[in-house]
Order: structure tokens, then sequence, then C-alpha cells
């Protein structure tokens, strides 16, 4: 996962948001549906200078807005057919040293401090049960400030593309 453009957490202050304006939220929504597309087509399809497509991009980027460019992966056909959601209970005020722990793991997608009957919520992708049960029992369960955790087994997923 790309960091912000102020870095890592505790790294450096990201500016304040700006307010963003129909135009920049037509770049984004052109930019996740397509983030290869190019300077000039975001211009054109949003009726801008490519200077100025160019220099909204980049505040964009600057702004920690857009927090960088990716491919959405098909995990199966990378490889990596079996996908959990998994909850974790952890030790009060442990949150920074558990998501440093939790980024480390193997095929972790997505980590989330949530409020609820657990703390946080993990996605992870692994090439099968094996492995998905050896990154619970061995990895997840080893760090101690997880106090207990639920692995829910995703059947099927799809990724939501924008909506423009």
């Amino acid at each position: 996962m790309a960091e912000s453009a102020g870095g890592p957490e505790g790294s450096g202050p990201v500016p304040p948001a700006r307010p963003l304006d129909a135009i920049d939220q037509d770049i984004l929504r052109m930019l996740q549906a397509d983030g290869r597309a190019s300077v000039r087509s975001v211009a054109d399809r949003v009726h801008v200078s490519r200077a100025n497509a160019y220099a909204r991009i980049n505040r964009l980027v600057e702004d920690g807005v857009i927090r960088g460019f990716g491919a959405r992966v098909d995990h199966e056909r990378a490889g990596h057919g079996t996908s959990a959601y998994i909850t974790l209970k952890i030790v009060q005020n442990t949150w920074r040293t558990v998501r440093e722990q939790l980024r480390q793991l193997p095929g972790a997608s997505h980590i989330a401090l949530v409020g609820g009957d657990f703390d946080v919520l993990l996605l992870v992708h692994t090439p099968d049960n094996r492995s998905l049960r050896e990154l619970v029992l061995t990895r997840l369960q080893a760090i101690p400030e997880v106090l207990s955790t639920r692995t829910l087994l995703v059947f099927e997923e799809e990724d939501l593309e924008p909506q423009g």
C-alpha cells in the first residue's frame, strides 16, 4: 500500500486537505477507474488544459488525496485463491504496535482499527487454506498484544468499480 505524500505516520506533516471541486472529483473518479490514464486523456475528459490537469493531479498527490497508483488484482488468478477477513481483539492502547506487525504479514492487504465487538479487521490473501492456517495460528496468535482472533473465510469477492 502506498503511503501518503507526507510519508508514513509520524514521519512528517501531511498538508491540510484543500477543498475539491467538481473537476478534482472527476479526475479522481477517472484515475480510480484507470490509474494508467494519460494526462492528456484526463484533460480531454474533464475539459481543462493538459497543464491544468497535470497541476491538479500533482496537487492531489501532494495533498495526500491520491496515495498512489496501482493495479486491481484478481487474487485467485495471481495464486492467492484463499481470502479471509480476520478479526482481532488486542490489548488496549497497542494499535500502533500491532499495526506495524500486521503490515509485515504476507498476504495482508487491508488493516482497519474498528469499533464494536473486536478491535482490528484484517483482510488477507493466501495461496491456500494451509497457508491461511499457518498465518493465523503461527504468525497472528504469536503477537503478544493479540488477545484473540476469529477467521471469516471469503467464498467469493468482487472489487467494486468507482461510480462515475
